[in-house]
């Protein structure tokens, strides 16, 4: 597949600290971002890659010449006025194959393209946008998803939103050409967000691909210091799905958000059926963020039997998740993935839904919706945690091999009885544990 670099920007945020150089020659631990990205490209088994370069052109053309040095064949395009961050791809289209990977010339990455590029051809995509959370989604322009990953909306900054899913193009694309084809732009200069994937969301094949790996831009100065000292440590090979990765799965009701009071007649918890009901706990956001900048995924992992017993619908229920990753985005935080059982064995509620009161894999304590995150992300569950407030919780996580942590108020199963790795009073107390924070 060709790889295709949009490098033809000026970097007027970085500029101070590399005067005279296109931003993509800006160096990153003394390499420029171009090459970091020319080596993992390399790495991942791209040979051919077409630069598109503009503002100063020529020290990138006398840099990397032909690619040889670097085990690549580069060509270029050179933009004589600007033309956007897809305006190259109109303007030589004969340049470009069936379908090729597109990114930014800011963007420092370390992904599994394998799985990526199958993603891409397994759906017949026209455009596949690599996607992930982000601490700032409330200044973001967000994606509205299918479970199967069919982007259905999108969410510029300046458009109203009330709770949305955290989950922002994250810079690396498959395009097909074929998107190309049937897109008019109105001008020469064309932006590939607004202009191209946005108005082909209605083909229904425009899809995002949702990974934890690495992608970050670097620019803006304070991006690019956080980018050097990521990769001093390592971090974004560690993230990368080709190496195991670790993970705290969290329970929802009691953990991270408030636990309903008893109603006063029958005495059983009131479970939430609207966002309305969703509110964090105190310091849970803080809990969340602490795990995200460990490395270690964010999974949350819940019963909602409410859908079986027909008091909440799957469409109320995704609300109230949104709800839930717009309040932790604004305080910067984020989960990688949410799974939830509707199921619920018992039956007699008025209006429950037949279909779905089984006995299923999923429900906790049994491990189905922990094992299922540990296929899709290729979670080491030995190395990872279970945080709940409920003895179902820390079951769920010893069924499924992890260590784990009970979260014990005062009220319900005695710690001694539920026997969980450690006994804490919050969530924000048990992630401070298990990272050495306290």
């Amino acid at each position: 597949m060709l790889a295709v670099i949009m490098a033809g920007g000026r970097g007027t945020r970085v500029a101070s600290l590399a005067a005279g150089l296109p931003k993509p020659m800006i160096p990153v631990l003394g390499k420029p971002v171009l090459q970091h990205q020319i080596e993992e490209l390399k790495k991942a088994g791209f040979k051919k890659i077409l630069i598109i370069t503009g503002y100063l052109s020529e020290k990138i053309k006398d840099f990397f010449k032909n690619g040889e040095d670097y085990g690549v064949s580069i060509e270029y395009k050179t933009e004589t006025e600007p033309l956007g961050t897809a305006g190259a791809l109109f303007e030589w289209p004969l340049a470009l194959e069936d379908d090729f990977l597109l990114l930014c010339g800011d963007v420092l990455f370390n992904v599994n393209f394998e799985r990526f590029i199958n993603f891409h051809y397994k759906n017949k995509a026209l455009a596949t946008l690599a996607a992930h959370p982000n601490s700032h989604p409330y200044d973001s322009a967000v994606l509205e998803t299918r479970e199967n990953g069919k982007v259905y909306g999108w969410l510029n900054k300046e458009d109203p939103r009330s709770y949305y899913k955290n989950l922002v193009n994250a810079g690396l694309h498959i395009i097909s050409r074929e998107l190309l084809h049937i897109t008019k732009p109105a001008s020469k200069k064309v932006d590939l967000d607004r202009d191209v994937l946005k108005p082909n969301i209605s083909t229904g094949r425009i899809f995002a691909y949702n990974t934890p790996e690495y992608i970050k831009d670097m620019g803006a100065p304070e991006r690019l210091m956080e980018v050097e000292e990521e990769l001093r440590l390592g971090i974004p090979a560690i993230r990368n799905l080709s190496s195991g990765r670790k993970a705290v799965f969290l329970d929802r009701d009691g953990t991270l958000n408030e636990l309903r009071p008893p109603a006063s007649v029958t005495g059983e918890l009131h479970f939430i059926t609207g966002p309305d009901g969703m509110r964090l706990l105190p310091g849970a956001a803080a809990a969340v963020r602490l795990i995200n900048e460990s490395g270690f995924l964010a999974i949350v992992i819940t019963n909602q039997p409410v859908i079986a017993r027909g008091q909440c619908t799957l469409e109320d229920l995704d609300l109230i998740h949104k709800k839930l990753e717009t309040d932790l985005g604004k305080e910067g935080a984020y989960i990688n993935g949410l799974y939830f059982c509707p199921h619920h064995p018992h039956k007699g509620f008025a209006g429950e839904i037949p279909e779905l009161k089984i006995d299923c894999d999923c429900r906790k304590p049994k491990p189905g919706m922990l094992l299922a995150a540990a296929k899709k992300y290729n979670i080491i569950l030995s190395e990872s945690w279970m945080i709940g407030d409920s003895r179902l919780d820390v079951e769920a996580g010893k069924n499924a091999g992890c260590k784990t942590a009970y979260i014990y108020s005062g009220s319900g199963v005695d710690p001694g009885a539920v026997g969980a790795n450690i006994t804490v009073k919050s969530l924000e107390e048990a992630v401070s544990v298990i990272f050495g924070k306290k």
